[in-house]
Order: structure tokens, then sequence, then C-alpha cells
């Protein structure tokens, strides 16, 4: 299998970190200069060293795990070790397994990181080689994301090229939706279709409560991966949240108007009600169902939450997704939860007190405003912009130390502000978690002004 391209970020390497040192840094100061790293002249790139990575668990176990596992449908018969991994730093590469990941960690909010763990969203996909070989294999996206050994070499993919701090399922929104009575097809050219959109109250009544044997695939995969990662990083779950879902069961598949559902606010508002109230005991349900199988983190993603007004978003989709957190706080209350909303500038206010532990920036919102707004008293995720990756690595280099300083030095996971884009050069993938790993919140930080940050009312 080949390993990535071979680019790594000397100039950071050799950072030192003080770890007396106490700092609630939000913002840098305009005079202080950017630390070895950031200077075009230190952006020199030089081979990436890769090193064997050695198997995270015995034969014997394996073969054993697998064997008490209900049989897979795939073709992909035996489930590979990760066989290459990028140079990593000391820290990852001596960490216990028993040690709470350093995603989780920032994720609640914790003081003294050494720096801000990295994932991206749609980490696993289109934009790898390696994907696209295996998707020539299995054409079928549905196969792909519902046969537990291709959803394991799917999630694991990513991982193996690039060690990011956070390997999330490979998995899409809509997977639930035939355990709770929804059945969907994937076009190629309309995406998902659902036969038979959910309009009515009798419809909703027909809904059933969400049957996991129909999603077996998911707690299977989960429990591989979590004892393939090792510890080594986070293992993340997601899924939709209500608003998010209904606007595919009530249009029936991809839409740029919403017209259906934003008129049953107004025509069939107890109809709504019924269904979203269906879909976030579903959900709930389902995220309880991914953590009891390895999940450690949960994003959930109001993907179409930002097509709404705030003041309607805070009536439609607001009410379910605290609903959603009220239960997962009360059953998992070690879990921290990720709220992502593509087009989010108008609703940050209003995230913040569904419960939820991070938010997640899109790239549309400046990270120093937005943290400003938030406060420091829970997390954020983000949101350096996709087209970054496109641009020279020295610019990336910039952009990654930009988004950092300005969302300061606890509570922060970089990502990026919506998910990969196809055709992204894997390289530039490599050096977004080479440049990550370097960074040293300590000596990137030095010369900045202290800040305590309150909330905006």
């Amino acid at each position: 299998m080949p390993g990535p391209s071979p680019l790594a970020h000397e100039a950071t390497r050799a950072r030192r970190r003080n770890p007396h040192q106490q700092l609630l840094l939000l913002h840098p100061n305009p005079n202080s200069r950017p630390q070895a790293g950031l200077d075009k002249q230190n952006s020199h790139l030089s081979p990436r060293r890769e090193v064997a990575a050695t198997a995270m668990i015995s034969a014997t176990a394996t073969a054993a795990f697998l064997a008490a596992a209900p049989a897979s449908s795939s073709s992909c018969t035996t489930h590979r070790p990760r066989s290459r991994l990028p140079a990593i730093s000391a820290s990852l590469a001596t960490a216990s397994s028993t040690e709470e990941p350093l995603l989780v960690r920032a994720a609640r909010g914790e003081d003294g990181l050494p720096r801000p763990p990295a994932w991206m969203m749609r980490q696993a996909g289109r934009y790898m080689a390696e994907y696209q070989a295996l998707a020539k294999r299995h054409p079928s996206f549905r196969e792909r994301s519902e046969t537990t050994d291709l959803i394991v070499e799917i999630t694991l993919q990513p991982w193996r090229a690039f060690a990011p701090d956070g390997v999330i399922l490979f998995s899409d929104i809509l997977t639930p939706l035939p355990a709770i009575g929804v059945p969907f097809d994937i076009s190629d050219s309309k995406g998902p279709v659902i036969q038979s959109p959910v309009r009515s109250e009798e419809q909703v009544r027909e809904l059933t409560p969400i049957d996991f044997e129909k999603l077996r695939f998911v707690g299977e995969s989960l429990k591989i991966l979590r004892t393939e990662i090792d510890g080594q990083a986070a293992l993340l779950g997601f899924v939709g949240a209500p608003w998010t879902i209904a606007t595919y069961v009530v249009e029936g598949g991809m839409t740029n108007t919403y017209t259906n559902i934003k008129s049953m606010c107004h025509t069939a508002p107890n109809v709504l009600r019924g269904l979203l109230s269906h879909l976030a005991d579903a959900i709930s349900e389902y995220i309880i169902y991914q953590v009891n199988s390895g999940a450690q983190c949960i994003q959930i993603f109001d993907s179409w939450g930002g097509q709404l007004p705030p003041h309607v978003w805070e009536q439609w989709s607001k009410p379910y997704i605290k609903q959603i957190v009220n239960k997962i706080k009360i059953e998992c209350p070690n879990v921290p939860l990720v709220l992502y909303i593509n087009g989010n500038g108008g609703l940050l206010e209003r995230m913040t007190d569904t419960g939820v532990d991070v938010i997640g920036l899109d790239w549309t919102v400046d990270m120093a405003d937005g943290r400003r707004r938030l406060g420091n008293k829970i997390s954020v995720q983000g949101n350096v912009d996709p087209a970054f990756l496109f641009s020279p690595l020295p610019v990336l280099t910039d952009e990654i130390h930009r988004v950092v300083k300005s969302a300061g030095p606890k509570g922060h996971i970089l990502n990026l502000g919506h998910g990969v884009l196809v055709k992204t050069p894997e390289e530039a993938v490599a050096h977004f978690f080479d440049v990550t790993r370097s960074l040293r919140y300590d000596t990137l930080f030095q010369g900045c002004v202290t800040e305590v940050l309150e909330p905006v009312a």
C-alpha cells in the first residue's frame, strides 16, 4: 500500500515546551513575531520519514474478536491492520492506551494541553487515491458505508496515512433511516432519494423505534476501530440533527429551496413537530449505541440548520438538539458532543445553550470573532477554509497558525470549516497534520496579551 506523499515540516520539530507557564491567551499581541516555522524562510520542506507501525493487537486477539462478530456480507473478507504511519510526535508514539485522547481532553476544555488536536470533516473519502481504488472495486456507496470490513478499511485509510488526532467513522447521516422505517436509495445524479416523503400525520405514526439489528455494521465497525486505534487517537461517531434529517425525509432528497419542510412549519406544524420529536428520540438512541460500541466523541451535524433564519432555527431545530443533548448528558455524561452547522455565523450565541461541549465554526466565521462571541467557557472546533489545502504549503502553514492563535491555547480542536474537497492534494492534508503536531502552545503564544473572555449576551 503506498504511503503518503513524502513531505514534512522541519522547522518546528525542535520547539521547546515550558510546562510551568500558565496561559489564558485568546489572541496574539499584534507586535509579537511568529515563532520558528511561521517565517517564510523557515517553511521549507524535507522528505517525510515514515516508520513501520507495530500491530495494535495480537493476531490471536484479532482472530478471536472477529470470530465472535457477525459475518460481514463484504467481499473484502479480511481486515488488514495498518502497515505504515507517517512520522509522528514522541508524545503520540508513546501514548498510553489508557490515557484519554488529546481530542477528548480539548473538547472538555482541559487546561495544560501541549497543542490543539486535529482532524478533518470528510477525512476519509474521495480525495484519497486509496479510497478511489477501493470505490472502483465497490462502486455502491451503500455497500461501502454499510459493510463492516469496508467501513473499517475506509475509516483507517487517513489514519494510516496522516495520523490525525481524531478518527471518524465512515458513514452517512442518513444511515439510520431504514432502521426507523424510512428506506432510501442513492442515485448517482440526484444523491439520496426517498420514494415516499413523510408529510402526513399518518406517515409519522408509521415510523418505528430505531432497530439496531439493521445497524449492526455500525456497532461492529466501531468495536473493531476502537481496538485498532488503541488509544492513539479519539474515535468519533456522528449523527445528523433532527432538522437536517427531516429535510431529506420531507423533501424526498436533496433540495436547494426546502419549500416543503419550511411550509410545514406553518401549514402542518403538529406533523412536523411529531416527525422532529421522533427523529430526536431515534438519534439519541443511535448516539448511545455508538458510544456503547466504542465512540469517544460525537459530532452532531445540523448541516442545513443554517438555511433557517436564526429565530426560526431557535423554534424548529434547537429544541430537538437540546432534547438529544439532555438525554446524552444523562446516559453518557463523559462523552463530549460537538455541534456543527454549515452557515452558522448568525447562530453562534444561540448554539451555546444547546448544552453541547464544542461549537464547530464554519469557514465563513472569523475564529477570533467567534471566540469573542462564544467566550472561553465552551470549546470550539475549526475552521480553516478547505480551499487553503490547494494553496502553497507555506500559505497553509500560516493559516493554521492564524486560526490556532485566534482560538487560544485552550478548548480548541483544529479542523476545517467544512469537509475536505474533492481533488484536495494528499500532500496538503499530510502537511496540515504535520504542522499541527509541531505546534506548542507555550511557544506559539509567547508575547501575547492575556484576556479572559465572556460570551456575548
